[in-house]
């Protein structure tokens, strides 16, 4: 199903604009995508949890477009792609398969990947389970069951109605549903916890306003859903070159996540000092460059 962004805005001007655009539907889910640049080594920019879509990527496009082929598409749920119904159309697999689906309307034989937070997940399945379409992979702030959560975030259930609404009690959907923006305020917070965030922020919670809680809360239980194999296991499965970046800071996922993974893969981990969750919107050049050496470094 086909559905208009709920705030009705026109788009923000780009620094750079797509030369190619266009849908993949895979299973009746319409998936928009958009191509920049050319090149022999295509970048394929993953997309994240429902609460954005690309244009997440807006910092890195421009610079990375110079350089190399880049991809990237709205995962169903936000932006220009369908908003499905249930937690069945929200799994991990499910974005796997949307991935592969751009892929090949794209005529893209084989990427690097890049994905921000639970777009590891994805990454991770499509690393290790289709090795011949993914040259290597480029992870930021991965949210993976590797290490555990920060603590804050296990005190209050998602599912029940709770008395309080305060801190990460507002990560309920009880709470969503009754009050999207004051979540949103509240968890695009913890996201940037650098100072001076203002524009992230603003950005993010407009990106949001875009979906719906129900479809967050929807995705929210579709990454749960099980894959069929231990995750870890799946990590042990992964043959390519793999960089892991995570911000010492980060509210969100724990910086334990990311050196787990790296860990768990045999990957590079960088640590970047003071950083949130999304350190590629607050320190892009050096999330850029970083990713430009380890692409061209690439077999």
């Amino acid at each position: 199903m086909a559905v208009e962004p709920l705030t009705g805005a026109a788009e923000q001007t780009r620094a750079c604009y797509p030369d190619e655009e266009g849908y993949v539907e895979r299973d009746g889910v319409r998936l928009f995508y958009e191509v920049y640049g050319s090149g022999e080594t295509t970048i394929l920019l993953l997309p994240t949890w429902a609460l954005v879509h690309s244009r997440h990527w807006k910092a890195q496009i421009p610079f990375l477009a110079r350089h190399f082929r880049v991809v990237t598409f709205d995962g169903r749920g936000n932006g220009r792609s369908d908003r499905p119904e249930g937690p069945e159309a929200y799994s991990i697999r499910k974005f796997a398969a949307d991935t592969l689906a751009v892929l090949d309307t794209t005529a893209t034989e084989r990427a690097a990947l890049v994905g921000v937070s639970c777009a590891t997940l994805w990454g991770v399945v499509l690393a290790a389970e289709h090795p011949e379409r993914v040259a290597g992979a480029a992870f930021i702030g991965p949210a993976v069951p590797l290490a555990p959560p920060h603590p804050e975030r296990t005190v209050y259930p998602f599912d029940e109605r709770l008395d309080i609404d305060e801190g990460w009690a507002k990560y309920n959907v009880h709470h969503w549903l009754r009050d999207y923006p004051d979540f949103l305020e509240f968890f695009v917070g913890k996201i940037f916890t650098e100072p001076h965030s203002t524009k992230p922020i603003e950005d993010a919670i407009g990106w949001a306003l875009e979906t719906t809680p129900q479809v967050l809360a929807d995705h929210d239980a579709g990454i749960d859903l099980p894959i069929g194999v231990d995750f870890r296991e799946l990590c042990g499965r992964v043959r390519c070159p793999v960089l892991v970046v995570h911000g010492d800071e980060d509210a969100v996922q724990p910086h334990g996540r990311g050196a787990a993974l790296a860990e768990a893969i045999g990957g590079q981990f960088v640590t970047f000092g003071g950083s949130g969750h999304l350190p590629q919107a607050r320190d892009p050049v050096a999330i850029n460059l970083l990713l430009l050496d380890f692409v061209e470094r690439l077999p």
